[in-house]
């Protein structure tokens, strides 16, 4: 449904990638897709095309790869994580990406919103504490979240953890809920990476997805023209 186009930052003209799905209906806006550490795999292209059914236009940004890097071909590769954990803790776990984000977000006719798991549930909270454009965040299992917890978000912002996470301790969760103790913080009866194949808990998926929608709807995503 979507395909590959290429972006490029604003500052510095630097190219990179992205998966692009485009509204197959009325528009509701649209979505800057924020991926996990493994990159922009199938999961993070069927969730853009998903949205895309719905309403909303969607770029995927490639974060760390090079523009002629190749889209993953599966949604993890355990043989290559610590390279994958190495690019991450380089770019900041997502704060040296934010050219990127900031371009897909110039791509797309508001209302825009930014949505984002694990490494990219970070990136999409550093989206909103200093990105322009963006209309509503959410912000799911963001392992480090809790490391940035001293900045604000400029927009509504939801975020979303599970219970069992066994890379978030509670006690980040909490950090996070003392700086901020109007953000709404939803836990759920899971681990890591509830919406995702590899730990996927389709109750908690459904719930946070939809309260994701709901936020979005209420910002200003209804349907418009096409």
């Amino acid at each position: 449904m979507g395909q590959r186009i290429a972006l490029a930052c604003r500052e510095d003209g630097a190219p990179f990638s992205a998966y692009h799905a485009p509204p197959l209906e009325a528009r509701r806006g649209g979505v800057v897709m924020l991926h996990a550490i493994w990159g922009v795999t199938p999961h993070i292209r069927e969730l853009s095309d998903c949205l895309a059914e719905q309403g909303y236009e969607v770029i995927a940004p490639s974060l760390m790869d090079a523009a002629d890097a190749d889209f993953p071909t599966r949604d993890t590769e355990p043989e290559i994580l610590d390279a994958r954990m190495e690019m991450g803790r380089l770019t900041g776990w997502g704060a040296s990406t934010l050219p990127r984000v900031q371009a897909a977000i110039d791509m797309l006719r508001g209302p825009v919103f930014a949505m984002g798991f694990c490494y990219g549930g970070t990136t999409a909270w550093l989206a909103a504490c200093r990105c322009e454009g963006l209309t509503a965040v959410s912000a799911f299992y963001g392992g480090d979240i809790a490391a940035y917890r001293d900045e604000t978000p400029k927009v509504p912002t939801i975020l979303h953890f599970g219970k069992t996470d066994p890379l978030i301790p509670p006690a980040d969760v909490e950090a996070i809920r003392e700086a901020h103790p109007d953000l709404p913080i939803y836990l759920y009866e899971a681990g890591h990476a509830f919406v995702a194949p590899s730990g996927h808990h389709p109750d908690s998926a459904h719930l946070a997805l939809l309260r994701t929608f709901q936020l979005f709807q209420r910002s200003g995503g209804a349907k418009g023209e096409s």
